[in-house]
């Protein structure tokens, strides 16, 4: 089975899926959009030689964008006064989880997730009417595309330690600094930078600005790829780049808070993408162990393998659960801080151990380069580090359950 290989509509039933528990628009969307990604996305896919780790051309992504928003699908994280659907955080799970599932490469792209109106939808209530016109809509549009640039290389889970400068010379910041591993900047448009505006070192103070990827002093660095072999990230240098005031986002010195103001969601709906790609590895797992014969039956005969897989849907099934609890609890208006920190750290975990067991039970097949399988078992070690680590994750979770005794 290969990179590009598609589980066929029986499979999420194979792997274990229970019966559906969301809302009825849901459940209509998700069909929807599952057949949009059989019917279009995987014909593109083949037809371009589209690989996990091959990626696909902007012109291309654009296309994909743009089939998308007029689907109905790319804009709905939006705020519903810019055409967003209003889905619950429970619903929004299910429908990434069932996006990824797909296995499709282009699955993060439907929802425009690396570079579109997740990134931005956040920012509507700060932005200016001049920033609406000039960022906001043309990402809602699917015409543009925009990357969040807040790591650093001195600034990675301690955030409000950036080192870009922003310094203010009349109606004008100019930036200088290094944002570093930043998704989608190899084919952005723009950024929203988060730099340093204190003129006292020892004092934190951060600030958030759209940046135009045309303007001069703004340099898109992507010569590497990842664990997993994408080359989706890449660092975004500023040498004394000006930008006008009318770029600052929201207030001088609230560019961190502006940041991580939905940072409890945010962490919560990476999960149903590590729980889709675990699925994938699941149901490529059972499709081996039905199909592959060792010493005269099928390697699913044996109770090794069958225990195996037992365990890879028991993990799946209890971080599905975890993800789902804690969406309900932040749709019923609940805090979940430490929740949506459980459910990022155990759903990465057990995510990568589904994929282990996965490469385990295709055996030889599990470890050449172009199994499906091979490129989950590294995407999936790379969530235990992306999007908050494993261990800050605890660190989060310790200090709720401790509280202001260690604060």
């Amino acid at each position: 089975m290969d990179a590009t290989t598609t589980p066929t509509a029986a499979a999420p039933r194979a792997a274990g899926m229970p019966p559906f528990e969301g809302s009825d628009a849901a459940r209509e969307f998700i069909a929807r959009v599952e057949a949009f990604i059989r019917d279009e996305l995987h014909p593109l896919v083949a037809e371009h030689g589209i690989t996990y780790e091959s990626g696909a051309p902007r012109a291309l992504l654009e296309e994909v964008w743009q089939r998308s928003r007029e689907h109905g699908f790319y804009g709905i994280t939006l705020p519903r006064q810019l055409g967003g659907a209003g889905f619950s955080v429970h619903d929004h799970c299910l429908i990434k989880e069932a996006i990824y599932a797909t296995g499709s490469p282009l699955a993060a792209h439907v929802l425009g997730e690396l570079s579109g109106p997740p990134r931005v939808g956040a920012l509507a209530k700060q932005a200016t009417p001049d920033q609406m016109a000039r960022f906001i809509l043309p990402v809602a549009r699917a015409e543009k595309a925009i990357c969040f640039a807040i790591t650093e290389p001195e600034a990675g889970s301690d955030a409000g330690a950036v080192q870009t400068r922003a310094v203010r010379v009349g109606d004008e910041y100019v930036l200088n600094g290094t944002k570093r591993f930043i998704s989608g900047s190899p084919f952005c448009d723009m950024a929203v930078v988060i730099a340093s505006t204190s003129d006292d070192p020892a004092r934190r103070e951060t600030t958030a600005f759209f940046v135009e990827r045309d303007r001069e002093g703004f340099e898109v660095q992507s010569g590497y790829k990842t664990l997993a072999g994408q080359s989706s990230t890449g660092n975004i240098v500023l040498t004394d780049c000006r930008i006008p005031v009318a770029n600052l986002i929201g207030e001088q010195g609230k560019g961190l808070a502006l940041a991580l103001g939905r940072i409890t969601v945010n962490r919560l709906l990476h999960c149903p993408a590590m729980l889709g790609h675990a699925r994938v590895a699941l149901t490529d797992a059972i499709a081996h162990a039905t199909r592959r014969r060792q010493f005269g039956q099928p390697i699913g005969a044996f109770q090794a393998v069958q225990h195996l897989l037992a365990d890879m849907a028991t993990e799946l099934a209890a971080a599905r659960a975890l993800m789902l609890s804690v969406a309900r609890t932040l749709d019923a208006g609940g805090e979940a801080r430490a929740d949506a920190s459980m459910a990022k750290l155990f759903c990465s975990e057990a995510a990568f151990r589904i994929a282990d067991r996965a490469v385990q039970v295709l055996g030889g097949e599990g470890i050449v380069q172009g199994s499906r399988v091979e490129f989950m078992f590294r995407l999936l070690r790379m969530y235990r580090v992306l999007t908050g680590t494993s261990e800050i994750q605890r660190n989060t979770i310790a200090r709720e359950l401790l509280g202001e005794s260690v604060r």
